[in-house]
């Protein structure tokens, strides 16, 4: 049955390296490399239960969807005018679910956080208005999933 790790957790981070591409070089995350992800997230979580169960990784899935659609509508609201793109897309809502989907409540909000610090770092450095998120939401989902698998 562990001969199936073997196959999904490659598969997932190449379709990881995918989104974190398309999302730099474009600022859009294709849901052809999306929706994979997700799955095979809840396909691990459903037969794996490593750092979280089926249960809390629906809950957190949920969450992380609903607190990307509130974050967007909040930037949709106070934008100064109607020319400007917004700077949360779909793409990042969904990535938000997967990501919850993949570490449950606590492994989502600390890669939340390593995210945002990451990517307010890159783009203070780099002086950009807009930072792709998913290169650095996935970077922070490999390092809670390390601090959820063995600190945890």
């Amino acid at each position: 049955m562990f001969y199936y790790l073997i196959f999904l957790l490659p598969l997932a981070g190449f379709f990881a390296y995918k989104m974190a591409t398309a999302d730099w070089r474009r600022r859009i995350i294709p849901d052809v490399y999306l929706w994979p992800f997700m799955l095979i997230g809840l396909i691990l979580v459903t037969c794996f239960p490593w750092v979280t169960g089926p249960a809390e990784s629906a809950i957190a899935g949920a969450f992380g969807y609903g607190l990307g659609a509130f974050t967007g509508f909040l930037f949709e609201k106070f934008k100064k005018n109607n020319t400007e793109h917004s700077p949360i897309g779909l793409g990042d809502i969904k990535l938000l679910a997967a990501g919850g989907i993949w570490l449950g409540l606590t492994g989502l909000a600390i890669a939340i956080v390593i995210s945002c610090i990451l990517g307010g770092i890159w783009g203070i450095r780099k002086k950009q208005k807009y930072i792709p998120f998913a290169p650095f939401f996935l970077i922070g989902l490999i390092i809670a999933l390390i601090i959820m698998f063995f600190l945890i």
